[in-house]
């Protein structure tokens, strides 16, 4: 689970108030993330669009190294004589 320290936790009410402030908080690096608050909860977190794309770039590799295994796994299970149908290799990427 993400952690916050208390600069980077901003009621939705202010953020809103002062969007300029915090966008600029974040472009300069002088924090990573603001997680947006509503009623005392989380509901949303603001980082920079390259921290965003980093993300973005490694959750991807994620998802094919994911697909990848899958499909070598059922490969393996081929060779083994062991055959599954498609869906269910298509079921593990869902776990």
């Amino acid at each position: 689970m993400v952690s916050y320290s208390t600069n980077e936790l901003i009621p939705s009410s202010d953020f809103a108030k002062k969007f300029g402030s915090y966008l600029s908080q974040i472009k300069n690096n002088t924090v990573e993330k603001l997680a947006i608050l509503k009623n005392n909860k989380v509901e949303a977190v603001l980082v920079s669009k390259d921290e965003y794309e980093v993300m973005n770039e490694a959750l991807k590799k994620v998802e094919s190294q994911e697909f990848l295994t899958s499909v070598d796994t059922g490969l393996q299970d081929i060779k083994k004589g062991n055959t599954h149908a498609i869906d269910k290799l298509w079921d593990q990427l869902d776990d």
